[in-house]
Parts: C-alpha cells; structure tokens; sequence
C-alpha cells in the first residue's frame, strides 16, 4: 500500500511517501524553492518522492493532505460572526486559502496531468493537530502513550491532547484559536526585535543571557487554568478577529506584529531593528521562555493526570522549544518521550499519511522512526562531473583516507562544509548537510559567524556527540537523534569544549549512532582518537536560506563564504 502525504498552503509545506507504513521519503517544498517556510503546492517534493519510489502518481493507493477546511466549523463561524468588521479581510484571506484547500485536485492535475476524477476517491483531509499527533505517536516506539500537539494554530486548533493505542488515536481534548502557546512566543519574539516568520528560535538563544525577572508579569498574559490547560489574555494581542498569519501571491508566510498597545505599555517598546539588545531584552527572553515552559509542564501534567500513561509523544511548532524538551522529565510524571524529526508543520506530511495508515485503514504498527535521513542523495559521479562542468578543482580520497585528512585540518581551525547522505528531514542538520568545527576551539563560534553564517553572536552551536559518550559529558544520559532536547553540560567539561557550551552551560545534544549515521559516527570517532572528544561542532549547512539539498547549491555556498573545506561525499574542494 502506498500512501503520499502533503503539507500544503501552510508553512513549510512538503511531501512525506509511506510505502505498507514505512517511510520511504521525505522532505521539504523550501529545499528545492530555495525559499524558507514556503507555504504553496509542494509540486517538487512530491515528485521527489515519486522518484525515490519510482512509481507515478497514479501508482499511489491514497493521498493525505494534512488540513481540513471542515475541521471545527461551527466554532470558526461563531468567532467570526461575532467580530465580523474587524475579520471581514482575514475571513477572505482564509477562505481563499481554504478554497486552494478544497480544490487541490486541480493543482493534481495541473503538475501531473491525472484527472480529478481519479484523484478524489484517494484524497483524505486530515486535520491539522490531528496530523502532528499521528506524526509523533505513530513513529514512536511507544505502543501506548499520552500525546500532545501545540503550536500557534491549524484548522482553528491551537493545542490537541490525545492518547494513542496500537494503531489508533483518540483526540481527548483541545483548545481553540486564538488561544495560542504559539501565538504568545511569535508575539514576544516580534517586541524583541525579531520581526520575521520563523524567529521564534532565537528567543531560546537570547534566554540563557538573561534571567526570568518579569515571569509573574506574565502570568498575566498567559493564564495557566488550575487542574487544566491555559488561556490567553487577549488585551495584549492584536485582535484576533485580523488575524496572525497571511499567506501573499509568492506563498511566503507574512505575520503583522501580534502584540498589542497594552504589551508595549507594560513590556515596553518593541525593539527596533538596529537597537543594541540591552540586559533587559535579555531578562524578558528569559521570562519569555520560562514561562513558556511552565506552560507547557502545566499541559503535560493535566495530560498525565488524564491518561496515567508514563510515555508520552510531541509535535507541533512548540514542539521545536528543544530547552523546554529538556526539562520535561524533571518537571513533569512522564518518564520517555518521542518527538520527530519534523515536529514543526513540515511533519504534518508525514502524520497525515500515517493517520490515514494507521488510524483509519487500521493498519498494524510498523517500525519506529530513529533516523531523519529521508531526502536528496547524489553519487560521487554527479558530485565530479557538476564540478567538472563548473571548472572546480577537487581531489577523491577513499573514506579510510578522507576523515582522517578532515579531522586533521578541523583540528587546525578549518570549517568544513560536510555533504553526507540523504538530506535530513526537518529543521535540524544531523550530520547529512551540516557545517563542522572543532568545539574544543574558544574561538570556534566567533570563527563561523565571521566567516559563514553572519548571524547573530548570542546564538549556540550545537554538539554532535558519539551516543556511546552521552554520560561523560552531559548531565542526563539520553539518546536524541533528531536534536530535539537541550541538557546541562558537565560543570568539569563545559571548558572542554567552549564552542559548544551555551551561556548557562547547556548544549543542544544530538547523539550519533553508527547504525543509523555510520559515516558521520566514523568522522567523529577519528576526531575522539585524535582529539579525546567524541564530539564535533555542528549547524547547518547554509547561509541565510533553506539548508543546502544539492551539491551546486553547497558549493555556491562554500564559493560565497569563507568556508575551507567542502566535502561532498568522497570529494573534497578546498580553498
């Protein structure tokens, strides 16, 4: 049974292909748009995926597309009739959506030439939330758990709690736009300064700077409800009724500043785009986050109390607060979790094809999913005749040649653009299209931003570090494959390894293991013999765009920058 799943008209929009429930493919429109949070038909991804299975179109048994315009329909239509002035352009722009939506056979037909009339038989519309849920729990290895999907908003949903059992879930309760964990980020992100979709992540770069001074002034803006979930208080917010998120003709994902008057009046003025970041910023990013995290435990907990289950599994865009990830098992009864590689919208490709496997056609339970290598890979020989054609000069080497040479110059301060694999699926680089350092070097990160990523110096760097080592250098010995959970360095180790150690001495781990990574396992293990450290400095592999997908587009980034070594699989191009 084949089932293709799509992200469409929503941010990140992308294809994930199931084939009898296994993952086959998977990845991002914006990979190929070169455009971040591409929000239209994901027409290339699709046809990548067809490629990866080397089938058509027409050999796919379903199609599950993660929104559903019915979804809470009687709820949408009280909350605009009741504000129908201030909505009237917002309702427009979100029934023109909805409309794409409902018409999605016909974009089918236009990039695949099959009729609609064939299509609609398979084509399921599968709710946003519902999506996410299926997403986490489905690729879990949990064959019971407690699950939760929070995010700004999807089909009118903002947050949906559930339990998942065998090949089935069960929605238990959720909450209603514009009640948003994600709406009260998005909206502090923008009075801090950083106005754009997508920025929320820096808020959690920026925290570790400051310390949560304003969190019971917070407390007002988002209202943790004793013994169940949470609500917003609406007068520091733009009206709801104007909405928080357009889509424009080009499909990039535009938001208006949410914050309201009283936020500035309270908070203060938002922060302009070439104002110095003062102690205070950094104090109310501290807050900000802090008390997204109560938020999220107070979620987890009235979960816990409804289910009893000691597993549970997240999605959704807030899913992605890797710091929040963290501290869950230390603040809240659960004692596993599993949250995917995609957790963020580009995911909901993937758990619609698996609600309609798994939840509707009542399919047995596959594998878990431990690895988000699921996109482009390319030979040796495309790699060399690209090069050829472009006029570059490279050299070959042999793998038991290749990553000794590359830890020997990583040793020597060199930054190593690294193409490895399949692509990754979701927002982190895993060793696949990854940048490389030496995390041992006090100017490693300072070295990368002057050279590479020109971003800003408060953002972390991340450790890729061999599974086998976790407990020697962090606090809590966990397996995290997909980067998803932020954990305290060791007091005696943070020196160690300064480039990779946060301001409050955390580092976002990634574990590598060599079944899954053997190749990147391999770099890091020549590094550990070398070096004593089993550990690299990893981000991704591009410069103000989508992570880099193919080779011509890693080496115009290695071209642009000052970036000394490329490595393309067994190619190497140095400066």
């Amino acid at each position: 049974m084949i089932i293709l799943g799509i992200n469409a008209y929503h941010a990140d929009s992308s294809a994930a292909i199931f084939i009898d429930g296994k993952l086959l493919a998977a990845t991002e429109e914006e990979r190929f748009k070169r455009i971040k949070h591409w929000a239209g038909f994901p027409a290339e991804a699709i046809q990548f995926c067809l490629d990866e299975a080397n089938i058509s179109l027409q050999d796919v048994d379903h199609i599950a597309i993660g929104r559903d315009p019915k979804a809470k329909f009687l709820n949408k239509l009280l909350f605009f009739a009741s504000r129908p002035i201030e909505s009237a352009i917002h309702t427009f722009e979100r029934l023109q959506n909805q409309k794409k939506v409902n018409s999605i056979e016909q974009e089918f037909e236009i990039h695949f030439g099959i009729g609609k009339e064939k299509l609609r038989p398979k084509i399921h519309q599968i709710e946003h939330h519902r999506s996410h849920l299926a997403s986490a729990f489905f690729s879990s290895p949990f064959h019971e758990a407690a699950i939760i999907s929070i995010d700004g908003s999807g089909d009118f949903s903002t947050t949906m709690l559930a339990i998942g059992k065998g090949s089935s879930i069960e929605v238990l309760e959720s909450i209603d736009f514009p009640h948003s964990l994600g709406i009260f980020y998005t909206a502090f992100t923008q009075l801090l300064g950083f106005p754009h979709y997508g920025d929320e992540y820096k808020i959690m770069g920026l925290a570790p700077y400051g310390k949560p001074l304003y969190v019971d002034k917070l407390q007002d803006v988002v209202q943790l409800i004793p013994g169940g979930l949470f609500k917003l208080n609406l007068s520091y917010f733009r009206s709801p009724g104007k909405g928080y998120v357009a889509y424009s003709d080009d499909n990039i994902p535009k938001h208006p500043n949410a914050f309201g008057n009283k936020a500035e009046a309270i908070f203060g003025k938002q922060r302009l785009k070439d104002e110095p970041l003062s102690q205070y910023h950094k104090d109310l990013a501290a807050s900000v986050q802090r008390m997204a995290e109560l938020a999220i435990f107070h979620c987890l907990d009235y979960l816990y109390q409804k289910t009893n289950l000691k597993a549970v599994c997240i999605a959704g865009g807030v899913a992605q607060n890797s710091v929040a990830n963290g501290k869950i098992l230390s603040n809240t009864p659960f004692k596993k979790i599993y949250i995917p590689s995609a957790g963020h919208d580009a995911g909901i490709s993937m758990g619609a094809a698996q609600y309609v496997y798994y939840n509707q056609l009542k399919q047995s339970r596959t594998s878990p999913i431990f690895s988000a290598y699921t996109g482009a890979s390319f030979s040796n020989e495309y790699i060399e005749n690209m090069l050829q054609a472009r006029g570059i000069s490279y050299r070959k080497l042999k793998d038991e040649h290749l990553l000794p040479y590359v830890v020997s110059k990583l040793i020597n301060a060199a930054v190593v653009g690294w193409f490895n694999g399949k692509a990754e699926f979701g927002p982190r680089a895993l060793g696949g299209r990854s940048i490389l350092a030496d995390p041992t070097r006090q100017d490693a990160k300072d070295i990368i931003n002057s050279k590479i990523k020109r971003r800003e110096s408060f953002r972390p760097f991340a450790p890729s570090i061999l599974k086998e080592h976790v407990s020697d250098f962090f606090e809590i010995d966990d397996i995290v494959p997909f980067m998803e959970k932020v954990y305290l360095i060791r007091e005696e180790k943070r020196q160690l390894i300064p480039a990779v150690t946060h301001a409050d001495g955390t580092g976002r781990l990634q574990t590598v293991d060599a079944a899954i990574s053997p190749r990147y396992h391999a770099l890091i293990q020549y590094f550990f013999q070398q070096t004593g450290v089993p550990i690299l400095l990893n981000t991704s592999f591009n410069e103000n765009e989508p992570i880099v997908n193919k080779p011509e587009e890693a080496l115009d980034c290695f071209l642009r920058t000052s970036m000394d070594m490329l490595v393309m699989e067994n190619i190497i191009v140095e400066r």
